[in-house]
């Protein structure tokens, strides 16, 4: 096999503008069919995407003998249905942020991955993959700001579209699952590690029932993370991370542009250095990453129990948002 063959389940948008194009580009795999609940609807997706196949049910692109991965862009309490009846059809599985709705929904999917060691499961945090992200791993490693000690970080849009599906509550909406699950995420990859305990301070909208503006603080023991996520702010993203000796600060750090450079800027002591990458897609970069794990049968770069880590410390914000008080994360 020269490239993976990949299907998409549903024709969202984010799927259509974003992952679909950018896997265009893979040197290592390829679209080759979508499915939609509506044959219609994926037949129009199809050719416009110019996608081979179009299926008008979910049940039948899993039944493709010659679609080896799924990618599954669905709303969040579909992640894990879905993603577990796609290893049952004997399918590779990338599946968008965040994992599931709960940990022990998380852990559903991972006990089935481990049912099935020879399919390669992975969350899509796209982020990670861009040279940015590990160029700033890279400098913290290495001691390029000294020792870590904190880590802040802000992400926010505006949208009260009450028939978007960020804004229902009872499909997982909301800022920390949508957004939130970033500041999270980069927390534990920059620090290598899992918080002790968190605590979390959060607003919600009077009609939707969604934390609309969500703080929190992850104690790592030898430092602190910080972040602020919102869905109705001004759109803002910025990143900084701070030690003993120097700091990193990311521009762009998780919608970078495909089409632009990014930067970013290492400062040590007194001296600020500007280092700008040149412009690349983190969705074709994940997309290859996927497909190369899948042909040399090797890991994927972020293992499936990452996700469960992730969605473990997300429910202890929320839970100290609730009780107002410390949560231990173990």
């Amino acid at each position: 096999m020269s490239k993976v063959r990949w299907g998409v389940l549903g024709t969202s948008k984010f799927a259509q503008t974003k992952f679909i194009p950018a896997m265009k580009h893979c040197r290592s795999g390829e679209i080759t069919a979508i499915a939609s609940r509506d044959l219609a609807g994926a037949r129009a997706a199809a050719d416009k995407l110019g996608i081979a196949k179009a299926y008008g049910s979910y049940e039948a692109l899993l039944a493709d003998a010659e679609v080896d991965v799924i990618y599954n862009p669905l709303p969040n309490h579909l992640h894990v249905p879905w993603s577990i009846r796609a290893l049952e059809a004997g399918k590779h599985v990338l599946c968008e942020k965040p994992i599931g709705l709960s940990s022990a929904e998380a852990r559903q999917l991972l006990i089935a991955s481990q049912l099935r060691p020879h399919l390669k499961v992975m969350e899509a945090f796209m982020y990670r993959h861009h040279p940015q992200w590990r160029r700033a791993k890279q400098i913290v490693d290495e001691g390029g700001i000294g020792q870590l000690r904190t880590i802040q970080s802000f992400f926010s849009y505006f949208n009260t579209d009450a028939t978007n599906i960020r804004n229902r509550a009872e499909i997982g909406g909301g800022g920390m699952m949508d957004i939130g699950c970033y500041n999270v995420s980069l927390s534990r990859f920059i620090f290598g590690e899992e918080p002790k305990r968190v605590i979390g301070c959060l607003a919600h909208d009077p009609d939707f029932g969604t934390d609309r503006l969500s703080s929190g603080i992850l104690d790592f023991g030898r430092g602190t993370a910080t972040f602020t996520c919102s869905t109705q702010l001004a759109p803002y993203q910025r990143v900084n991370i701070l030690g003993t000796g120097g700091r990193v600060e990311i521009e762009i750090p998780f919608n970078s542009p495909p089409d632009l450079p990014c930067r970013m800027w290492h400062q040590r002591g007194a001296e600020i250095k500007e280092i700008t990458f040149d412009s690349c897609d983190q969705y074709t970069i994940e997309g290859d990453l996927m497909s190369e794990a899948i042909l040399n049968d090797t890991p994927v770069p972020t293992p499936l129990q990452d996700a469960v880590a992730n969605m473990t410390v997300i429910e202890g914000i929320f839970r100290s948002g609730r009780d107002c008080a410390w949560v231990g994360i173990s």
